[in-house]
């Protein structure tokens, strides 16, 4: 089955159900499985079809519309310029796709260049499947959506949602605060999805009316980027009796493991057991990687990229990890942001782990700068809390007590704002 399969037995078993709610737009799913069947006679069959993404209804219709007219949906960023998505739509054009293929989603390109990750129907419903038994999504969830729509972290929730005939309510960002905790504002049982430096954002400016939400959220899930172990702590703290998780996923793996950390550790770096479709393996080098059902099918017209990550049926991941004792995934940082720091290894988000803990401290990253004698050193760049004051030794000594001497940051400097990615990541290119 497909998910527009399940959308047309959603409009069957529960017609008058709301579906999806966007501002003033609310549809039932009748309404939705009828838009997205007229939609769909707008789009011609076996095609590759760029669009650009948007926080609305209407991209729901066209995006399953796309798919139940029999072409593949590749949705954009919905602010790029015409000739980079004209350019984008010739090479879509010229490239043939697997039988099965459901979507082209582009990556961030915070690694290296944009890539065409081709996703199939299959794919999507193990994503689903996966999400239903590791997160518990129920037919009575509403899941509330404020993260880009054309990237897995937001767009695989739609997956459950339709699988289970939960709801769906879209929201533009989280610049509106105000809109975003209006949308828990009548009573239910919600799940949101945020990448950190959302979570960070919320607790530091909003923490009181955050807590205000702990009768209602079911779940909350983060992911894209690791989780600062201050930031899980304190989540913990004011919503004690909600389900807090950890994911690990990508575009090209699909949502693989997932670890719910208010389970009285809160394991710091811990990303859970893989999930019912998902399997990992650790490599020889202690790298992460992947099998299983919701593994991409490849990146689209580019073979010889797509055997640099996938072979013989599993996609090898840049993160260094390990399994513990139960069973469980945690990450060790990316291997192309591995600070070598006079032949040791420097994984920049365990420094960045134990400085974000530090009381007068906002936001960080851990970079490598040039030394003059160890050839590169370990660099800590902070924003500081209004009324805080830098002291680099003091921030030094709290590191020091807890980490390994070589992970001590040499070098520290105050900054107003950490460069980050559209959608919350840390930019560690803009420091190269």
């Amino acid at each position: 089955m497909t998910l527009e399969d399940y959308l047309a037995q959603d409009a069957a078993a529960y017609p008058d159900k709301t579906a999806v709610v966007c501002g003033e737009q609310s549809y039932t799913y009748a309404q939705l499985w009828q838009e997205v069947q007229q939609r769909a006679a707008d789009y011609p069959g076996g095609k590759v079809i760029p669009f650009r993404s948007s926080q609305t209804v209407d991209f729901i219709i066209t995006y399953l519309a796309i798919h139940l007219a029999g072409s593949v949906a590749a949705p954009l960023e919905k602010d790029i310029p015409d000739k980079p998505f004209e350019e984008i739509a010739r090479r879509l054009s010229s490239n043939t796709v697997p039988e099965g293929t459901a979507d082209v989603l582009y990556t961030t390109g915070t690694t290296g260049k944009s890539k065409g990750v081709m996703i199939s129907h299959r794919t999507i419903v193990a994503d689903a499947e996966n999400l239903i038994a590791g997160q518990g999504f129920s037919h009575d969830l509403v899941f509330v959506i404020h993260g880009p729509l054309n990237h897995i972290g937001s767009l695989s929730k739609i997956y459950p949602i339709i699988l289970l005939g939960g709801t769906l309510r879209i929201l533009d960002g989280l610049r509106d605060a105000d809109a975003f905790f209006e949308a828990f504002r009548e009573p239910g049982k919600y799940a949101t999805f945020f990448v950190p430096a959302n979570i960070r954002f919320l607790l530091s400016f909003d923490a009181q009316r955050f807590a205000a939400l702990a009768d209602r959220l079911d779940f909350v899930e983060s992911g894209g980027a690791p989780l600062s172990h201050a930031d899980m702590l304190r989540l913990c703290e004011i919503l004690p009796n909600t389900r807090l998780y950890n994911t690990y996923a990508s575009t090209e793996t699909g949502i693989i493991a997932t670890y719910n950390y208010n389970d009285g550790r809160c394991l710091g770096g811990c990303l859970g057991r893989p999930m019912p479709h998902s399997r990992i393996i650790i490599t020889p080098e202690g790298m992460i990687s992947c099998q299983g059902d919701t593994l991409m099918s490849g990146y689209i017209g580019d073979p010889e990229l797509t055997a640099t990550v996938l072979r013989d049926d599993t996609v090898y991941m840049s993160d260094y990890g390990q399994i513990d004792e139960e069973g469980m995934l945690h990450i060790g940082g990316r291997e192309s942001e591995v600070i070598n720091v006079g032949g040791y290894k420097v994984a920049p988000t365990e420094v960045e782990d134990v400085a974000m803990s530090i009381e007068g401290i906002q936001d960080c990253i851990c970079i490598s700068a040039d030394h003059r004698i160890m050839g590169k050193a370990v660099k800590l760049l902070v924003v500081l809390k209004e009324g805080a004051v830098f002291d680099k030794r003091t921030i030094a000594r709290y590191i020091a007590a807890r980490l390994e001497p070589y992970k001590v940051p040499q070098l520290y400097e105050q900054v107003d704002t950490i460069a980050r990615t559209y959608n919350g990541k840390l930019d560690r290119k803009h420091y190269q």
